[in-house]
């Protein structure tokens, strides 16, 4: 038996008095913005790689510099920067190259296909422009290939999302690994 009483629309009176529509807005674009990465780590979990270049701007970086160990005095210094070496330092016309290498089925490292599980997580706006977003994200890249190959990837993004007329693109991504020592025989996935 269900009772109603006079004293729940005033409780939702209430609700909806509180609600600060500046909270909401912040809100809706954690969520579009955690909806974006989801169906990304999607994409390339399910190896739909034509469709996840195309979350990318013409102009985009994509940079993953080298980590070094160094002590506290020197840590301004433990990544590598961009135009010195690096694991990644691609534009959109090379990062397009990668993913058309991988779908002709002759790039030795992914045939047969790695299985992947790309995690994201504590999502961060620590900028927004209006039309470009600075996020911070933490990942980790889980790989399996063959019958016993295992590589897992831990570290964090810093993407600029840029805002375009169907939603959002990435226009730079910055890959930095919490290892200093790969392990892993290649480099052939995404982040």
């Amino acid at each position: 038996m269900t009772m109603t009483t006079n004293a729940e629309p005033a409780v939702d009176q209430a609700i909806n008095r509180s609600i600060d529509p500046a909270n909401l807005a912040l809100m809706y674009r954690q969520f579009e913005i955690e909806q974006f990465y989801t169906r990304e780590a999607a994409l390339l979990d399910e190896h739909r790689y034509d469709e996840w270049i195309e979350l990318f701007t013409e102009d985009t970086h994509y940079f993953m510099p080298i980590r070094r160990t160094m002590s506290r005095r020197e840590l301004s210094r433990e990544f590598t920067k961009p135009g010195e070496m690096a694991f990644f330092d691609d534009d959109k016309r090379v990062l397009a190259n990668r993913v058309a290498k991988v779908g002709t089925g002759t790039a030795w490292a992914e045939d047969p296909p790695s299985r992947t599980r790309h995690i994201i997580t504590n999502v961060r706006v620590v900028d927004d422009s209006g039309t470009e977003l600075t996020v911070q994200t933490n990942f980790l890249l889980y790989r399996t290939r063959l019958k016993s190959e295992e590589d897992q990837w831990i570290g964090r993004r810093e993407d600029v999302l840029r805002r375009v007329g169907d939603g959002l693109r990435i226009a730079r991504r910055f890959v930095f690994l919490d290892q200093t020592l790969l392990l892993s025989q290649n480099l052939s996935n995404f982040f």
